[in-house]
């Protein structure tokens, strides 16, 4: 069992935030992690995966194009994505900075590759997916763990 978190990213935070939710990910026995920015995210990768946790930072509202193109490119092998888990993550530089909408963009093209969607869980915010301004701190990072923690989670259940 493998969870793929792919994050693009320009200052660095939203890899520091994905490094958690890799972390929290390897924290559940029997389920691995690949943790790839999208520029090495290859179609095997999304194949081999169970779970994919993807993450971007606010542009104009909505993913960084360099996510939309991995999933542009993937879209043939979009059937095959059924039925797998699906979450989202996001950061901005600023507190309205549209994070939420980021995420939902995200989980639009997750929800097109016909995956199961869940945001993070009720003991972090139990909303969306995990998300901060600014580089993540120690509340967000348990939370990215968390996040982390529920798809790997969930992915054993699905498998068994």
């Amino acid at each position: 069992m493998q969870v793929l978190v792919m994050y693009y990213t320009r200052g660095g935070n939203t890899k520091k935030l994905a490094e958690a939710i890799a972390k929290g990910v390897r924290e559940v026995e029997g389920v691995g992690c690949v943790l790839k920015s999208v520029g090495e995210v290859t179609k095997e990768d999304f194949l081999a995966s169970d779970g994919i946790i993807a993450g971007s930072p606010v542009y104009f509202g909505t993913m960084a194009a360099e996510m939309k193109e991995v999933f542009d490119k993937f879209v043939g092998i979009r059937r095959q994505m059924a039925d797998k888990i699906g979450a989202a993550f996001s950061t901005s530089g600023d507190p309205s900075g549209g994070k939420e909408t980021t995420m939902f963009s995200i989980i639009q093209a997750l929800l097109i590759y016909g995956m199961i969607i869940v945001g993070d869980p009720m003991d972090a915010t139990g909303h969306y997916g995990v998300a901060c301004t600014g580089a993540p701190d120690e509340k967000t990072i348990s939370n990215a763990m968390k996040l982390g923690q529920r798809v790997a989670n969930l992915v054993k259940r699905l498998k068994k």
